[in-house]
């Protein structure tokens, strides 16, 4: 009730403590009475040639004799003043690991740790009470059993299961207490054998001396046989190869022994091998232990390395988390970044190319400005029909999306439109039998300046010339419109 901590007795109470309760309580009612009463206490005598006796005993020897039911309190005082059930950490550990501290526990441990005091005071003490109860049980009946001695002689050997049979009990009580002593005796005798068995088995250490030494002295047995086999076989050899005459006696002689040597051999290799097999029992428990200790702790070693290597994954993901979120908003940026770099780009290409080629820029601009009225001009300086189709080759030049390289006379080879040698183009490139020619192979290194020269000049030409022959005229037209073409074709691709 205590320890469930219940408000109310009854909560605790069962059938099984109240029905413990009672036979506690009965048996500390039980007590002689104050005052003299008899009773009439018929038996038949055994010792007296199966007499019936009675005689007048008094009450107060049917109510001392259960009063002996009261030493069950030892055992209760032994619990509430063992050192086990007083001391709190040991309470706590046998708390954690479900065991109670009741009274088989502590006669556990006494017998554990005292087990020859235990098993002296218990058979005393049963044999003193013993003996004083059949006295009280015989002593009315039969002078004999009116000796304590007497009693002390008849419980003791009943005790030891001997038995001499010279005095026996009358009653049916003594004879109770007779057959409860030869059933405690032999318990008692039983734990006394296991007692006196353990305190004569060796310990491990006295075990692995043992197992040491018998195993050198099998050895050297061992040994010995195996120098006797040798030692047999080769004088058996030595009568009966090595000799004149061989000696049949002798060589019987050497053959018995040889036998003898070979049993001897096998004697001590089956007690080698008993050795071991004994030794294992005591040596498997050690490696087995050091084997589960070796296996936990490499299991922890190995738990303690996963664990690191979970947290250094865990920093990994959150700093790949971290750079997809910075890589995430620097492709957010890029389409601008792009747009930016490319506006630059074309900015500075045009800022390189009227920097390089102002006279271009100037007549790009002409050009684009005034590109109708040139070719009416054209058409009315002109004086042949070749004139005349030169104008309307350059107007349509000028509205051609590739106008700007039509007048330049520095590409003569060209794969697609051939044209006649140039005697105004500032940059001549030779003709390779072998190379196709350079404006497909390499057009960046064909100078700008040379082109857009070419067109300016092409265009004053045009406009102050008219004196030369229209056949000069076509070819300069024709070259012109080459330049042009590629021109146009190098500025779009810019």
């Amino acid at each position: 009730m205590i320890d469930n901590c219940a408000d109310d007795w009854r909560i605790a109470m069962t059938w099984q403590r109240i029905v413990q309760i009672s036979g506690e309580l009965l048996i500390c009612a039980l007590h002689p009475i104050p005052g003299e009463y008899y009773f009439l206490w018929t038996t038949k005598l055994a010792n007296k040639n199966g007499d019936i006796g009675s005689k007048w005993v008094p009450y107060d020897v049917t109510l001392s004799l259960p009063m002996f039911l009261r030493l069950y309190l030892i055992c209760r005082v032994m619990l509430l003043h063992s050192k086990l059930f007083t001391d709190a950490s040991s309470r706590s550990i046998g708390a954690l690991n479900r065991i109670n501290f009741n009274t088989r526990f502590v006669l556990k441990t006494l017998m554990t740790i005292c087990p020859g005091t235990v098993l002296l005071v218990f058979m005393v003490s049963l044999w003193i009470i013993a003996s004083w109860t059949l006295r009280q049980c015989e002593r009315f009946h039969d002078e004999e059993h009116a000796n304590l001695l007497n009693a002390m002689w008849l419980i003791a050997i009943t005790f030891l299961s001997v038995g001499f049979g010279d005095i026996v009990p009358n009653t049916y009580c003594g004879r109770g207490i007779a057959v409860s002593t030869g059933m405690m005796g032999a318990g008692c005798t039983a734990l006394l054998v296991a007692v006196v068995s353990r305190k004569l088995e060796l310990t491990r250490a006295e075990k692995h001396v043992h197992n040491f030494m018998m195993d050198t002295q099998l050895t050297k047995r061992l040994k010995n046989a195996a120098a006797n086999v040798l030692r047999e076989t080769w004088l058996i050899y030595k009568h009966t190869r090595l000799v004149k005459r061989v000696n049949p006696g002798r060589v019987r002689t050497h053959q018995r022994k040889f036998l003898l040597a070979i049993y001897a051999l096998r004697k001590v290799k089956m007690d080698q091998r008993k050795l071991m097999d004994n030794a294992n029992t005591i040596t498997d428990m050690a490696k087995t232990q050091n084997t589960v200790y070796e296996i936990v702790s490499d299991m922890s070693t190995r738990q303690d390395a996963v664990e690191t290597r979970l947290e250094g994954l865990e920093d990994r993901l959150v700093g790949l988390e971290e750079k997809l979120g910075a890589l995430q908003g620097q492709l957010e940026l890029l389409p601008e970044e792009l747009t930016r770099c490319l506006a630059q780009h074309a900015e500075r290409m045009e800022q390189r190319r009227n920097f390089l080629h102002p006279d271009t820029a100037v007549a790009m601009a002409a050009s684009a400005g005034g590109g109708g009225g040139g070719g009416g001009g054209g058409g009315a300086v002109s004086s042949g029909t070749s004139l005349g189709v030169t104008g309307s080759g350059s107007a349509s030049a000028a509205h051609h999306p590739l106008a700007s390289l039509s007048n330049s006379p520095l590409l003569p080879h060209s794969r697609s439109v051939p044209s006649a040698p140039s005697t105004i183009s500032l940059h001549p490139w030779p003709v390779s039998p072998v190379l196709p020619p350079v404006s497909s192979r390499t057009p960046h290194l064909v100078p700008e300046t040379g082109r857009h020269h070419g067109l300016s000049h092409s265009a004053t030409v045009n406009t102050t010339t008219t004196s030369q022959s229209a056949t000069r005229l076509t070819s300069q037209a024709g070259m012109g419109g080459l330049g042009n073409s590629q021109g146009s074709d190098t500025s779009a691709h810019s």
